[in-house]
């Protein structure tokens, strides 16, 4: 399939009208999904434009999805959908109830002429690496989540520093970039001090902490808080073989251990608030009803994805940390 020589059109460029030459194949079903595209030195001979001009035209299509290229053999149909202007990577540590909100806000607020693909690297290094490497050059936009993982930088430096928004937790060799981010230090320590009338009614504030998942903030920040206000404290790494007691708080960051401690509390024959007190992290609507409600440290995951989008829309290249909050419940 050969494609339709560009014209001489004043003001338009030349790798945008071999853009639209190639959407109006597809559109026109001369060209369909699987098809392969002439060749970069036939469309060049043929339009008496330069090579870097027909890679231009190639590479912004690449990017939105509609054409894929494969070394050796040249570039082929992807998508008949020649609607989609940008392409976004997002990478998530892992996907659960209160990201999922995140994620609804964030393609909610996009422009409607955007399309997401989503990735989870699950805290694994390697696999971090092997999926921005893999897809490197193929989005206008890319979301990166590093959780706590190590020299992240190293790999996003890659990237083009303008297409990178850091999402959630910050490092501090990621500091140039675009962000909505959490100040997990800030955050647990001011919420924990609004809560102190009701700490100081146990013995011991007790800290489930995974260095593996949880971020390094909140441990300084607890452990801030606890020597600000003489707090007898405990940090554990899993509640495995943990025999309750009496007059204990637990701060539980996530779901599997909410359920876990729960349940230890009625094998035990205790009472949540009366006998242990429990503040969790990250606000879902089960926490809002079980037990008779879980305090919770959280912040808008719902306002973190619209304002994401917003920046995407509107290539803002800034930093906001997102608003965090204590919501009282019976558990405490």
């Amino acid at each position: 399939m050969n494609l339709e020589p560009i014209k001489k059109q004043i003001g338009i460029p030349k790798y945008k009208q071999i853009i639209k030459s190639v959407e109006n194949a597809i559109v026109n079903k001369q060209m369909v999904k699987g098809d392969k595209l002439p060749s970069i030195s036939y469309i060049q001979k043929e339009n008496k434009v330069s090579r870097d001009t027909v890679l231009t035209a190639l590479n912004e299509l690449k990017i939105r999805g509609i054409v894929e290229s494969i070394a050796g053999k040249g570039y082929y149909v992807l998508s008949e959908n020649i609607n989609v202007e940008k392409k976004v990577f997002l990478l998530f540590d892992e996907l659960n109830g209160f990201k999922e909100e995140l994620y609804s806000s964030f393609l909610k607020n996009l422009e409607s002429n955007t399309e997401v693909d989503i990735y989870f690297h699950h805290f694994n290094h390697k696999v971090f690496s092997k999926l921005i490497n893999d897809n490197i050059g193929g989005y206008n936009s890319y979301v990166v989540m590093p959780a706590n993982l190590k020299n992240t930088h190293q790999v996003i430096e890659r990237i083009p520093k303008e297409k990178v928004f850091i999402l959630d937790q910050m490092h501090s060799e990621l500091s140039e970039y675009a962000a909505v981010y959490q100040n997990f230090e800030k955050d647990i320590n001011t919420n924990l001090t609004k809560a102190l009338p009701l700490i100081t009614k146990y013995k011991k504030l007790v800290f489930l902490y995974d260095e593996k998942i949880q971020p390094i903030g909140m441990l300084k920040g607890f452990e801030t808080f606890c020597h600000q206000n003489n707090i007898n404290s405990e940090i554990l790494s899993t509640l495995e073989d943990r025999v309750l007691q009496k007059g204990e708080a637990y701060i539980i960051p996530d779901d599997r251990n909410l359920i876990r401690i729960i349940k230890k509390i009625r094998v035990q024959g205790l009472a949540i608030a009366q006998d242990i007190g429990i503040i969790s992290y990250n606000e879902t609507l089960l926490k809002e009803v079980v037990e008779g409600g879980i305090t919770t440290i959280t912040t808008d995951f719902n306002e973190m994805g619209k304002r994401l989008a917003q920046m995407i829309n509107h290539k803002e290249l800034v930093q906001v940390e997102n608003i965090n909050r204590l919501i009282v419940r019976q558990s405490l």
